[in-house]
């Protein structure tokens, strides 16, 4: 059974998680785990980021203090079931993927602040849309996992929804700029990390080559 993407992420990502990524992931359940556990806690560490780094700004404040007691309450989640298999929480090396999209962030204010929002966007619209991708996978062998996933797309996309009008909001549209000019730029640059051939296997790694 399929697990239907909403449709405003569907349309916000400029690719489908390729098949190949979904299949090898449904297959490497623990190592998917210790990833998805590291995912959470830097989601928490760079909403916490945000708020120390732009302590005036009140309203990124209240929706990223929130986001960050979500997004470490899905840690413990993950932790609770890998403590319940055996699967231990380790450091890995860097991903590919948040650098490759931070290496494109601009150095001046408000552009950077801009820019590092709109990656937020893109990675929490990423893990709602590889959630649904593996719940059918995961509905054949691993329920609980299944289950879980499924809980998790309704938070993961309202993530996705708060960073991108945070990300409106701070746009200086006295430049000349414009906003969805910004976001197809970045579109581009996700959708490439996505679907290019990628050695390593992480929760948002490239097409396995």
């Amino acid at each position: 059974m399929t697990v239907e993407v909403p449709l405003d992420i569907e349309q916000f990502l400029g690719c489908k998680t390729p098949v190949a990524w979904l299949e090898m992931a449904a297959g490497r359940l623990p190592e998917l785990l210790v990833d998805h556990a590291q995912c959470e806690k830097k989601a928490a560490s760079s909403a916490m980021q945000l708020m120390f780094r732009y302590p005036d700004d009140e309203e990124m404040a209240k929706r990223m203090s929130k986001l960050a007691r979500e997004e470490l309450r899905h840690f413990e989640q993950v932790l609770k079931l890998m403590q319940a298999r055996g699967v231990r929480d380790q450091k890995q090396t860097a991903a590919r993927y948040a650098a490759g999209l931070r290496e494109h962030v601009r150095k001046g204010e408000p552009q950077k602040l801009v820019d590092m929002l709109i990656i937020g966007a893109f990675i929490e619209a990423r893990s709602c849309e590889r959630f649904a991708g593996l719940i059918p996978y995961l509905e054949s062998q691993d329920m609980e996992l299944a289950q879980f996933y499924r809980g998790l797309l309704e938070s993961e996309g309202r993530h996705y929804q708060n960073y991108l009008k945070l990300a409106e909001g701070r746009f200086n549209k006295a430049s000349g700029e414009d906003f969805a000019v910004r976001v197809e730029y970045f579109r581009k640059v996700e959708a490439e990390l996505i679907s290019s051939p990628d050695s390593e296997f992480r929760f948002h790694s490239g097409c396995p080559v």
